[in-house]
C-alpha cells in the first residue's frame, strides 16, 4: 500500500505498476452547493438551528481545477493492456454525480473505453430531507464501470449481479475524515468482484484512503494519489491502518 501526496499526473516519477482496476471518486463539480445534501449545512445538523459556516461553501479549493480529460488519460495509460485470454481484462470504476454520467461516457470513449455499465447505490435514508422545500429527495449514489473491448475480469461465481446495490456503511471502527468518503465495505465488494489477490488497484483521487484500505484487506497491491496534505496526514494516522474486515461477502453478493 503506497500513498503519494502528489497529483496523479506525476505518476511517472514513482514507477508504479499498471493496474487491473482503477477506482476513483472524482469531484462532482457541486461548487458552493457541495454541502447542500449534507446535514452539516445546518448547525448541529438541524435546520431549526439555522445555517452553519459550511453553508454555501465548496468542499475543496482544488475541485474546480480537476480536469476529467487528464483523469481519463491517466486511466488509459495505467490500466494493463487487454490480455489475449478472455476474462482477464482490466476495468475502472468512477463514482460520479448523476449529471456527470453522459459526458463521462462520451469522454471515456475517446480514450478507448468503448463500453460501460452504470451502477446505482441505494441508501436507506437521505440527508436531503433537511431541506424544507424538498418533497422528493434523492437517496442514491452513482458510478460507472468502464472497459475497453473485452469484458473485464469478474469474480461473480458464475452468477449474474444486479447493477442496483444497497449502500453498505462502515461502522464506528472506520474513521470519517473526508466529506465524500466511500465505505470500505462497499469498496471491498467491488474490488473483490473485479480483481484477484495480488492484483494492482490504483485510486488517483484517494481522498480518505478507503480504497487503499479495502484493497489491502483483500490482499491486493494498492497505490493512491492525494494532493491535499491535511487528508494525507489524517490518513497516515488513521485510515491507512488496515481495518479488520468487517462484513460478510454473502450479505451483498446477490447485488451487482
Amino acid at each position: 500500500m503506497k500513498l503519494y501526496n502528489d497529483h496523479f499526473q506525476n505518476f511517472k516519477r514513482y514507477g508504479i505498476p499498471k493496474a487491473q482496476l482503477v477506482i476513483a471518486d472524482i469531484p462532482y463539480n457541486l461548487g458552493n452547493n457541495a454541502y447542500a445534501s449534507n446535514p452539516v449545512w445546518y448547525v448541529g445538523g438541524d435546520n431549526a438551528n439555522g445555517e452553519s459556516k459550511l453553508a454555501g461553501k465548496s468542499f475543496f479549493d482544488t475541485d474546480e481545477n480537476f480536469k476529467v480529460a487528464e483523469f481519463m488519460h491517466f486511466c488509459s495509460k495505467m490500466l494493463i493492456k487487454e490480455p489475449k485470454e478472455a476474462g482477464r481484462a482490466p476495468a475502472m470504476i468512477v463514482f460520479c454525480a448523476f449529471e456527470q454520467q453522459a459526458p463521462l461516457i462520451e469522454l471515456a470513449a475517446r480514450y478507448g473505453f468503448a463500453h460501460y455499465i452504470n451502477l446505482v447505490f441505494r441508501k436507506k435514508s437521505s440527508s436531503q430531507v433537511l431541506k424544507a422545500n424538498m418533497r422528493i429527495v434523492g437517496n442514491c449514489e452513482y458510478a460507472l464501470i468502464f472497459y475497453r473491448d473485452k469484458l473485464p475480469k469478474f469474480n461473480g461465481g458464475g452468477r449474474m449481479r444486479m447493477n442496483c446495490i444497497d449502500w453498505v456503511s462502515d461502522g464506528a471502527s472506520v474513521p470519517k475524515i473526508h466529506p465524500t468518503q466511500k465505505p470500505v465495505k462497499l469498496l471491498e465488494y467491488l474490488i473483490s468482484l473485479f480483481t484477484d489477490a495480488g492484483d494492482v488497484v490504483i485510486d488517483p483521487c484517494a481522498g480518505s484512503g478507503s480504497t487503499l484500505v479495502a484493497a489491502e484487506n483483500l490482499g491486493r497491491k494498492s497505490y493512491g494519489f492525494e494532493i491535499k496534505k491535511d487528508f494525507l496526514k489524517q490518513r497516515t494516522n488513521e485510515c491507512l491502518k488496515p481495518c479488520k474486515k468487517s462484513y460478510s461477502y454473502k450479505r451483498i453478493n446477490n447485488e451487482l
